[in-house]
């Protein structure tokens, strides 16, 4: 059985310790369950992306859908904001390492913006609860000083390697008002 806890940075954030299964043939690792996570919605669709060590991904949010991420191959570093207004933990952040060798997972609800750093080539799995939809496809500035994110580049030699979405993204401060998560949220 997995071992999961609620954050104690982020509210409605969960990290999943799975059990990991091995022998002379190699592993066995269940990766996720609804059932881990308080209130979770069934999640309808699968993703995957490859990512090349110095890559940076985000920071994304939604207003209406949940991700579970996995990272069966290489080192990510997540980094996680919280964008609720009048949330308890609205405006903190929180950085750890997922990956092929420990196999945490991370649940994160609606209105946390979730980004993260390849440190290794790696992969990054992840469920989604909602079909993609352009008009919750939301970011936040990846370097905003009032997110404080530690992406653990420094010294990798490479990066941040990302898209142009990513690289114009607003501060947290520029978000527009009806953009703006509030609290409380659907979990």
């Amino acid at each position: 059985m997995a071992e999961v806890r609620e954050s104690d940075r982020i509210a409605g954030v969960y990290r999943v310790e799975p059990t990991v299964h091995g022998d002379e043939r190699g592993l066995f690792v269940e990766t996720y369950r609804r059932e881990w996570i308080p209130g979770a919605r069934e999640m309808i669709q699968s993703n995957r992306s490859n990512k090349q060590a110095g890559a940076l991904v985000g920071l994304h949010y939604h207003l209406h859908q949940s991700d579970y991420w996995y990272a069966p191959m290489g080192v990510i570093r997540v980094v996680l904001h919280d964008l609720r207004e009048g949330g308890p933990t609205d405006g903190a952040t929180e950085c750890f390492e997922i990956s092929g060798e420990n196999h945490h997972g991370v649940y994160i609800p609606p209105g946390v913006a979730h980004g993260f750093s390849a440190l290794t080539d790696a992969v990054l799995t992840y469920l989604v609860d909602g079909y993609y939809n352009p008009a919750d496809e939301l970011g936040v500035a990846w370097d905003d000083p009032e997110v404080g994110a530690d992406w653990g580049l420094d010294g990798l030699g490479v990066g941040p390697v990302m898209s142009e979405r990513d690289r114009t993204n607003p501060r947290r401060a520029d978000l527009p008002a009806n953009r703006r998560p509030y609290w409380p949220m659907r979990t």
